[in-house]
């Protein structure tokens, strides 16, 4: 257990340098959305590419991973909704809150994380964990949002949605890296070097915005919700989906180990971009980013050493 905590406790520290610059203000707010575009747009999206290309992708889909993903996310996500809707939530806010619960930050800190400690081998299941989550559940959280505004959802509203999705850039850098992949193209040693030395600055550009974009988040309102929040993600999620794929589809151990510890990662950062382009529950959301990821430090090792030992 020690051992694993030693493991992750790097990520955890350059996470924690990112804050500390943030909050000194050494590194500006404005700093940080020129390094998160960089880690968006160029960084991690090498590195995704670069994996993805690697990737024998007759065997990537598995039906049982989805399906065990996918219900076991969605139990979650409708404890959440149920959870907020007791508190008396608006429809529009229980859907946030249900979204924050379930929405782990898979892109920026799983796939650099997940692959160090689980091995190569986690970048498919990771990259399902995070298509299924950017596709699936934010189209659910627009689509609900979209209806209990319009009271209808139009074809219109539709597109934005759809160009939002296939314009991200991770999203292309997948395809792309699997399309690669499928068509058997060989990868010269040139392009090769240059993915691996622009996708090397993912993992440490990616930790340092964390860090740096969580000293400019407070928890101004009751930590109550944010707190249940935190716990749904990091404790129910995992255990939700850890029943559906071991008990329930026989997910193969280590795909579902690598499932696992994707939905034990803390809440999304992307999910308060969300709450604040829908206007709602804002402040609930970024306490909840700011506690699940501190805990996360103590929570993460855990369920780590729990894979591994299995």
């Amino acid at each position: 257990m020690l051992a694993i905590f030693l493991k992750t406790l790097p990520f955890f520290l350059v996470i924690g340098t990112g804050w500390l610059a943030g909050r000194t203000r050494f590194f500006p707010a404005e700093a940080t959305g020129w390094l998160t575009k960089f880690v968006f747009y160029f960084a991690l999206s090498a590195m995704l590419f670069r994996f993805a290309a690697t990737l024998d992708v007759a065997s990537l889909f598995d039906p049982a991973f989805v399906l065990a993903y996918l219900s076991g996310s969605a139990a979650l996500w409708a404890l959440g909704f149920a959870v907020a809707r007791w508190r008396r939530q608006p429809l529009v806010a229980a859907a946030m809150e249900a979204h924050t619960a379930m929405t782990g930050n898979t892109g920026f800190l799983g796939v650099p994380m997940l692959v160090v400690l689980l091995g190569e081998r986690a970048i498919g299941p990771v990259l399902m964990v995070l298509t299924i989550d950017m596709v699936v559940f934010s189209t659910l959280i627009t689509l609900i949002v979209t209806a209990a505004r319009q009271g209808r959802v139009r074809v219109s509203t539709l597109w934005p949605l759809l160009r939002g999705i296939v314009s991200n850039p991770m999203i292309v850098s997948m395809l792309a890296g699997l399309a690669w992949a499928g068509l058997h193209l060989p990868m010269p040693g040139p392009l090769d070097e240059f993915l691996a030395l622009l996708g090397a600055s993912a993992t440490p550009g990616a930790l340092f915005a964390i860090g740096a974009s969580l000293a400019g988040r407070g928890a101004a309102e009751r930590m109550g919700p944010a707190a249940w929040l935190s716990f749904a993600k990091l404790v129910l999620h995992p255990l939700a989906v850890g029943i559906a794929a071991l008990a329930v589809f026989a997910v193969e151990p280590y795909a579902a180990g690598v499932m696992i510890a994707a939905a034990a990662l803390p809440v999304a950062g992307n999910v308060y971009i969300l709450a604040q382009y829908f206007g709602t529950a804002v402040q609930r959301v970024s306490a909840a980013i700011l506690i699940s990821t501190a805990a996360s430090i103590a929570t993460v090792p855990v369920v780590i050493h729990w894979i591994t030992k299995g």
